[in-house]
């Protein structure tokens, strides 16, 4: 491995495959995207986008994953976005320089609190 300190776009697509390999395999997240996500290799595409975006400012991403994530917000619970986290954590720490593994923990633990805030402020209160 090289010390290059900066993400790459050819590394983006083989970490969002690996990692959702891991969310499909495990018990708790796998039913909640294997019921969300109809077409994996899109998935990964748009992820992919996603984080070059958000990573690279390429601004290859134009989706809404607010919007997206309201479809499903009475399986999101905040136990379901810690394992996201942890297993995003682990692949991110597997494949990239430490500090670029950082950078993409800190950036998504920052997407995830704003998604639990939009769920639980959208989601309709109980009459």
């Amino acid at each position: 491995m090289h010390h290059d300190e900066r993400l790459r776009e050819d590394t983006i697509r083989p970490l969002v495959e690996r990692f959702y390999g891991r969310v499909r395999a495990d018990p708790g997240l796998g039913p909640v995207f294997g019921g969300a996500v109809a077409d994996w290799e899109d998935h990964h595409a748009r992820l992919s986008d996603f984080w070059s975006s958000v990573m690279l400012g390429s601004g290859r991403y134009k989706g809404s994953p607010v919007a997206l994530h309201m479809l499903h917000a009475e399986h999101l619970t905040p136990a379901l976005f810690t394992r996201w986290l942890t297993l995003w954590r682990e692949t991110t720490e597997e494949m990239l320089p430490p500090a670029i593994a950082l950078d993409m923990q800190a950036k998504a633990a920052r997407i995830a609190e704003s998604l639990q805030l939009a769920i639980r402020y959208r989601r309709p209160v109980a009459a």
